[in-house]
């Protein structure tokens, strides 16, 4: 009788483990590298055993080509920068829209998904809602450069051969500002944008003996402000948030004008096939110790509420010595990008290149 009930128990056992696996979804993740860390992976699928997470790290040009190439197809959630959904899906058709009803969005920070909705909405559809945010800006060694605050002060003769920026597009977008111009708003104008163009590349060229050197990465910007070689440059904010772990007095510095800001997204890809999971892994991540992991990992803020306070305690540090309340509500959010533009910015870019060798 007791071999009976065994077997009984072990075929019981045996066919809800078969129908498990018969209903089992897999969730097709095309993300960032480091947005899908293995201890949240394993914390989901542990909590929905029914779902299992499939995983492929991309960017923003690598996203768009892949749902482009299959019309929206061979994955369920993605994560593309603000800045990237209108043009691609006017143009290829490769997301469908959210039903924000599934989504718990009482988390998340109002000036992000507000800016995310506005930057995302399509014929009254909204595309996607925000995820993770950081900033491009300024850094300074107060003990050096006190005063420090805007762009403009990159080309502050006082600071002459003691700064450094990277010939990217963002140094443009800075030194727009800091002229009192509104580049994202001239995007609607291009005769407009080219003239902004042309003024910001004549100052960029007026300020090459300020440089010390143009940097092209995050390490060699380290090497130049802890060796003192330079008291401010523009920066990524996560390189700065580093180098206030090693000298307390290189801080962030968001530009008096704005801290030009990016927020990597969810969206659902056109043809993906487990809407539900998707939306379930978006609240999954929401969840405040689940944002702690996320953090941990992406380096960046989540943007929900208090996103600060659940970042590391090295991190959260360096944050609360960069922004105030008052900087958060400055944050210039990237615009989306017409056709032409990004031509007509590499264009300007080769230019000062070529005048400074840079």
């Amino acid at each position: 009788m007791l071999f009976k009930h065994a077997l009984s128990g072990l075929l019981t056992a045996t066919l809800l483990s078969s129908a498990v696996a018969a209903n089992a979804e897999t969730l097709r993740l095309l993300t960032w590298g480091s947005y899908a860390p293995d201890e949240l992976i394993d914390k989901f699928e542990a909590k929905y055993p029914d779902i299992t997470v499939e995983v492929t790290f991309s960017n923003n040009e690598e996203m768009i080509a892949k749902l482009r190439a299959t019309g929206g197809a061979g994955f369920d959630l993605a994560q593309p920068s603000h800045d990237r959904i209108f043009a691609a899906q006017l143009e290829y058709d490769i997301y469908k829209p959210l039903d924000l009803s599934k989504i718990d969005t009482s988390r998340m920070t109002e000036v992000h998904l507000n800016s995310v909705k506005e930057n995302t909405t399509i014929e009254g559809e909204v595309y996607a809602v925000p995820h993770q945010w950081g900033t491009s800006g300024l850094m300074a060694d107060k003990s050096k450069a006190p005063d420090f605050a805007g762009w403009g002060d990159l080309c502050d003769p006082k600071y002459k051969g003691k700064t450094s920026m990277r010939l990217k597009r963002t140094i443009l977008l800075g030194t727009a500002y800091a002229m009192g111009e509104d580049p994202f708003a001239a995007y609607s104008d291009l005769d407009k944008y080219q003239e902004i163009l042309d003024k910001v590349t004549d100052k960029l060229i007026e300020c090459k003996d300020n440089i010390k050197a143009y940097w092209k990465g995050g390490d060699d910007l380290s090497a130049l402000m802890l060796s003192g070689e330079i008291v401010a440059s523009e920066t990524w904010d996560s390189t700065a948030y580093k180098l206030y772990g090693e000298n307390p007095n290189i801080v962030f510095v968001p530009p008096e004008t704005g801290a030009l800001t990016w927020i990597d997204t969810f969206v659902l890809p056109r043809k993906g096939k487990a809407d539900e999971a998707a939306y379930k892994w978006i609240n999954f991540v929401l969840e405040p110790e689940n944002v702690a992991i996320m953090s941990a990992s992406t380096g960046a803020i989540a943007a929900v509420v208090g996103g600060n306070d659940l970042l590391p305690e090295d991190k959260k540090a360096a944050v609360n010595a960069a922004f105030t309340d008052a900087d958060i509500e400055n944050l210039k959010f990237f615009a989306n990008i017409p056709p032409g533009v990004e031509d007509m910015e590499g264009k300007a870019l080769e230019k000062i290149k070529a005048a400074t060798g840079g």
